[in-house]
């Protein structure tokens, strides 16, 4: 058993990425150490992300021409899978961090100012923040109140109330939508990378939260001057359907899977003591680990179709514009929050009432109230909502095969 859950946990996927897993592992190891300290203050984990900068993880999916190490997406959301375990707003960090370089990295265009930031986010270990939520518009992420003022010498400005910007007084660098001009639409936007020469951040409201307490979610008025060379050159509505979309809610799962596993761990060591202590009677929430653990194998196979998937198609315009494959990136992170939630939620029960309580060996309350920001993290229901009326138009099959 213990194997058997070993593989449903650690590991990065391929036979020729060894190195990485081992820098990713020691990662993981210095995050689970400050991990409680991390939630009982609400503090950014600073000795896991140092951690990532002298390992080097902060630019792995840059292209090696540029300085990167060139990995997939899939090798990626392993990283964020592993850090899930340890520390749940670390890992969380990590996979915000990664949408916004494969955001650059993918749509820079010809743009030099883009790819020198690419290089030098690569040689000095550069963190990348996101605002993309803003004012009263809250999670709808398709719609940007403040508009780029354009000035003389190529100039730009730009002043937004960001209602969230995780970790942003902590990063090196922020990527933010915003609307293309003032006589722009809400939703004509655009994706402006600014590294912290190019800004300052007044603080609007602070970060008390339940869980994923170390991200500092904190709400910030962003008042940025810089190169409009760092516009990225596509419009925001298609990075958003083919880098956007599909990177948040492929890594955030993995970073949600990660914390499902660290959860189920947990209840398997519990189980185990209890049969130890009890002539190997199995105790009375032994099915509920049962549960638990199919869950979490049926939450890392949808993962990893859904990464497949994506890998196979992502250059390729046509089959990420499908309506089959936006329904299903979009409803990855819908599956994705509810399995991983529903998993923690089985090991708990498994625990009993040592996984309830906050101290002891075995307890789930940090593993709980983090997952527990997944369903609301771009809330379900607006996703399920959008989706509604291109679902309309989806066929329903009549056999399985189809």
């Amino acid at each position: 058993m213990e194997a058997q859950l070993a593989a449903e946990g650690r590991g990065i996927a391929t036979a020729n990425s060894s190195d990485l897993k081992a820098r990713a592992e020691r990662v993981a190891q210095v995050a689970a150490e400050h991990a409680a300290a991390v939630d009982l203050a609400g503090r950014f984990p600073q000795e896991a992300v140092a951690a990532m900068k002298a390992e080097r993880l902060l630019g792995i999916f840059v292209p090696k021409s540029i300085g990167g190490e060139g990995v997939s997406i899939g090798e990626v959301a392993d990283v964020c899978f592993l850090l899930g375990q340890s520390c749940s707003s670390s890992g969380m960090i990590y996979a915000m961090h990664q949408v916004k370089v494969g955001c650059i990295t993918r749509h820079r265009g010809d743009r030099a100012v883009l790819e020198r930031m690419l290089r030098s986010l690569c040689a000095e270990q550069l963190l990348l923040a996101s605002s993309t939520t803003e004012g009263q518009g809250g999670g709808n992420i398709r719609s940007s109140e403040a508009p780029v003022e354009h000035h003389d010498g190529g100039r730009i400005s730009l002043e937004r109330k960001a209602s969230v910007i995780s970790y942003g007084a902590h990063a090196d660098g922020v990527v933010t939508t915003a609307r293309r001009a003032a006589d722009a639409a809400p939703s004509d936007q655009v994706l402006i990378a600014f590294l912290k020469s190019d800004y300052t951040l007044t603080k609007l409201q602070g970060w008390n939260a339940l869980g994923m307490r170390g991200t500092c979610s904190e709400g910030y008025t962003l008042k940025a001057q810089a190169n409009a060379g760092q516009i990225l050159p596509e419009p925001y509505e298609t990075i958003h359907s083919r880098t956007m979309v599909p990177f948040a809610h492929l890594l955030w799962g993995s970073v949600w899977a990660g914390i499902a596993a660290g959860a189920t761990q947990r209840a398997q060591a519990f189980i185990r003591n209890a049969m130890r202590h009890g002539n190997g009677q199995l105790p009375p929430g032994a099915p509920q680990f049962t549960r638990a653990l199919t869950t979490l194998r049926t939450l890392r196979s949808m993962l990893a179709t859904s990464i497949r998937r994506y890998e196979s198609c992502m250059d390729d315009p046509k089959a990420l514009a499908a309506l089959d494959f936006q329904t299903l990136i979009t409803l990855t992170k819908v599956e994705a929050s509810e399995l991983a939630a529903a998993t923690v939620m089985s090991a708990m029960r498994a625990c009993g009432l040592s996984g309830y309580r906050n101290d002891g060996d075995y307890t789930i309350g940090r593993y709980l109230r983090d997952v527990l920001s997944s369903p609301i993290m771009i809330n379900n229901d607006r996703i399920l909502s959008n989706l509604a009326s291109s679902a309309l138009m989806s066929p329903i099959p009549r056999f399985l095969s189809e």
